[in-house]
């Protein structure tokens, strides 16, 4: 074998290696940049969360005479709101609507940070209604919200959830406020609301790109120094490819090979022992 074929095939593995490696790094960075550090939308109510409580809405509001409903707003979208609706029907906001000229709505305003942020989520809470109807009332209306299980931890963990779910609560606490005479119809309460489902945990559903990688990286350097061990014994064992003036793995001087006798050498030397 040439003296140039092994350094060539060495100098092969070895750019394979550093190519595989700077693969893996770049598929980590990659995905850390896709993760985009947690997801930051504040999610709109469900299309059976938002008809149903429209359902409901419309009902109350035709016996009690007064409008409700509900606003959701991305605090950190400047556009319009994320969802309306109200006993109009969904998409339609009570809010300087010639169909309601008394109207209570509540809107709920949420702000969510990315994961790098020390600042926490958020959710701003606040019942508004039409010009006759007094601001104490409104902020007793707000305070029942909370009375009833809709704190602002609620609104964070799921914004669509609860802002429809105060909305059919507004019928209710207008009744407690004096505002509006209870309805024939029963108005469904909210003491015991159901729990929500759970989110899990935020640090690996967001970094699930990093630990992947972070791991395929981990595997690869195990199997590359696995292999360098097993071709660093092969190399260096005895009879495989090592030089006659080479040291012996002890780090003694190899034995010189003795020279071949000539024939005949033996039975001549025999033969002068006799005589």
């Amino acid at each position: 074998m040439a003296p140039g074929k092994p350094a060539a095939r060495k100098k092969t593995a070895a750019w394979a290696v550093w190519l595989t490696i700077g693969l893996v790094v770049a598929g980590c960075v990659a995905a850390g940049v896709l993760s985009n550090d947690g997801d930051t939308a504040v999610p709109a109510p469900a299309a059976d969360e938002r008809a149903d409580s429209v359902a409901i809405l419309q009902r109350t509001s035709a016996e009690q005479g007064l409008c409700y409903g509900w606003e959701l707003v991305d605090y950190y979208d400047y556009g319009a709101p994320l969802n309306v609706g109200s006993n109009l029907g969904d998409g339609v906001a009570v809010e300087e609507n010639s169909s309601c000229p008394r109207w209570v709505q509540v809107t709920a305003n949420i702000g969510y940070v990315s994961e790098s942020s020390e600042s926490n989520d958020f959710a701003r809470i606040q019942v508004t209604g039409s010009p006759d109807i007094d601001a104490a009332d409104l902020r007793q209306v707000e305070r029942g919200l909370e009375r009833l299980g809709l704190t602002e931890d609620v609104f964070v963990d799921d914004p669509g959830w609860a802002v429809t779910r105060a909305a059919v609560m507004l019928p209710l606490l207008a009744v407690e406020a004096g505002l509006a005479e209870p309805a024939d119809a029963p108005v469904p309460v909210a003491a015991n609301p159901s729990p929500l489902p759970d989110a899990g945990s935020d640090y690996l559903r967001d970094r699930w790109g990093w630990l992947l990688a972070t791991l395929g990286l981990l595997l690869l350097a195990a199997l590359f120094v696995t292999v360098g061990v097993v071709q660093r014994r092969r190399t260096t064992a005895p009879g495989r490819g090592a030089a006659p003036d080479a040291p012996s793995r002890s780090g003694g001087e190899r034995r010189a090979a003795a020279p071949a006798q000539p024939a005949g050498a033996g039975e001549a030397r025999r033969t002068r022992e006799k005589s």
